[in-house]
């Protein structure tokens, strides 16, 4: 459905990440936002309310008025839904969030797309700050809280939208992933593994639709990619875009060169084809950054931006809520939040915070939260991927009667795993017991790195308070 003549639009399942950014979005454009969720929390709660956005608790079919001219449909609510269902009934017009979100802000935009399995948020941040810090008036959509801006969405001012990629699916009545709607000028692609292990049976399956997704850049358009990522090298033989490679080996287009973290910055040379482009000091810790740092870096340049203005964006980014975020010190003693759930992202987290905390002991505590991490599918991965860490703890599965059991992680396993390959490693189901674990036993100098795809029972500020 076309926006012309929509005034009244309601969302249902309007606090999950996307959503909410979405009706951050619409309500700035003008239009009356209204929403419902049944479960309203923080801080997306808050930044709706902060927007002047009216939320229904629950789902109830008295909700759906008929002067609502449209719907937008979360992907996680089922057509059985009460609202669904009256929507239905009443005949108005419903889309999906990525189908509103390309209708609404896309059109008569340069798309600028984010993807990939791992730093995703980051990246799409980041691009979004130095496009800001450049004047170049970017609109945007992130996964992350950024703190440059004090939200997850802008609208437009300027020639480009920043978006970022997901490839989970739509909505009940659409199952294609979301990044399929994007309509992508130009892209960043940073990785291709197995995830979503709740839709997708297989990695082939993961790569078709990231297939799908090469094939719609337009021919004029550029798509920056990780270069020894053996996946990607397979995706993008369906691309009819131009492509440039990045990365810290020899092969790579845009390589990075003499990275070494100082002061709280990682420094950087960045060369095109063996052309010196320039140093940069990213504010951020972890050679994985720095990648993602140099995919920004090489498609602002086919942007137009200098050298200049990409390493003053660079220099003052702030960072994302939930992504090595530091809570809290207390005592001497230092708690990370991080949002890493997959072992790749949790081995590059615990090594980026062992170097930059090069002579303290790193705990990592791990729920297995996201839809994957709670199945067997990484039994076999996780142990290796928390080896750098000097001390790890495991709580128990997130929701596991969501799970069927033959298909849930074995815990114990894991953590037997561990100490088998030489790391000390405990399992500690409930989150007080874990706090009380810590507070006994870290001592001033440690780091403890908490990683969890969700709230984690608030276990960080927890241990703030018991230390």
């Amino acid at each position: 459905m076309e926006p012309k003549g929509i005034k009244n639009i309601y969302l249902i399942a309007i606090c999950g990440t996307g959503m909410a950014a979405l009706a951050g979005l619409l309500k700035k454009a003008g239009y009356s936002v209204t929403g419902s969720d049944a479960n309203i929390y923080p801080p997306m709660s808050i930044l709706l309310n902060d927007a002047g956005i009216e939320i229904f608790p629950g789902y109830k079919k008295e909700n759906i008025f008929k002067d609502i001219d449209l719907v937008i449909v979360g992907n996680a609510v089922s057509k059985t839904n009460e609202e669904v269902q009256a929507v239905i009934e009443a005949g108005i017009p419903y889309t999906s969030f990525p189908s509103a979100l390309s209708q609404f802000f896309l059109e008569g935009k340069k798309s600028l797309v984010v993807t990939g399995t791992h730093g995703k948020t980051t990246t799409t941040s980041l691009l979004s700050w130095v496009l800001e810090s450049s004047h170049r008036k970017p609109g945007f959509m992130v996964g992350g809280w950024l703190k440059n801006f004090n939200t997850n969405h802008q609208v437009s001012q300027g020639e480009y939208f920043v978006t970022e990629g997901d490839e989970y699916d739509s909505a009940f009545f659409d199952k294609a992933p979301k990044f399929l709607h994007y309509r992508p000028d130009a892209s960043i692609l940073t990785s291709i593994e197995f995830d979503h292990a709740d839709i997708f049976s297989d990695l082939e399956q993961i790569k078709q639709v990231f297939r799908d997704y090469v094939g719609l850049i337009k021919p004029n358009g550029v798509m920056l990619v990780k270069s020894n990522d053996k996946n990607i090298q397979e995706v993008i033989k369906s691309a009819s875009c131009k492509i440039e490679t990045y990365g810290y080996d020899e092969a790579a287009q845009w390589r990075i060169e003499s990275y070494r973290f100082e002061k709280g910055f990682g420094h950087f040379s960045l060369s095109f084809k063996n052309q010196h482009r320039g140093d940069f000091e990213l504010a951020m810790i972890g050679r994985h950054n720095v990648e993602n740092a140099a995919a920004v870096a090489g498609l602002c340049f086919n942007l137009g931006l200098t050298k200049d203005e990409i390493n003053e964006g660079f220099r003052s980014f702030k960072g994302i809520k939930r992504r090595q975020e530091i809570v809290g010190e207390k005592n001497g003693i230092t708690v990370i939040d991080d949002f890493a759930h997959h072992p790749t992202a949790i081995d590059l987290t615990i090594d980026a915070v062992k170097k930059a905390y090069p002579d303290q002991k790193v705990w990592a505590v791990f729920e297995p939260r996201s839809a994957t991490s709670r199945r067997k599918v990484f039994e076999d991965s996780f142990p290796k991927s928390f080896l750098k860490a000097d001390r790890v703890i495991f709580s128990k599965l997130f929701a596991p009667e969501k799970i069927k059991e033959e298909e849930r992680l074995n815990i114990e396993g894991v953590v037997a795993s561990i100490c088998e390959l030489g790391g000390i490693a405990d399992y500690i189901p409930q989150v007080d017991d874990i706090v009380e674990f810590i507070t006994k036993n870290s001592k001033s100098g440690n780091v403890i790195l908490v990683m969890s795809s969700g709230g984690f029972g608030g276990i960080h500020q927890k241990i703030l308070e018991n230390l």
